[in-house]
């Protein structure tokens, strides 16, 4: 399995932040970083993802998805540090 890292635009705001957030969230991993990052584990490429998550996205919201490699460093994130790791 494979990390990503998402990070997402909406750009107006009457967007619905929670179906996006939804589909995130059923990703056998995830973590909420920052409000518009997120990081999740899956088995798909990050081409799937984008595609996944632009279903409820508006086409002129952006979305970035990319592999996560190496290492990493955070201070004050929203999840827990374990939830973090995890994603690793």
């Amino acid at each position: 399995m494979e990390s990503y890292i998402i990070t997402y635009d909406l750009k107006y705001s009457s967007n619905n932040y929670d179906d996006l957030i939804d589909k995130i969230k059923n990703y056998p991993k995830w973590a909420h970083v920052n409000e518009s990052v997120w990081i999740v584990k899956s088995n798909t490429s990050a081409e799937d993802i984008r595609n996944n998550l632009t279903t409820v996205i508006n086409s002129n919201d952006s979305l970035f998805v990319g592999t996560l490699t190496g290492e990493a460093a955070w201070i004050n994130v929203i999840d827990s540090n374990s939830a973090i790791k995890e994603c690793f």
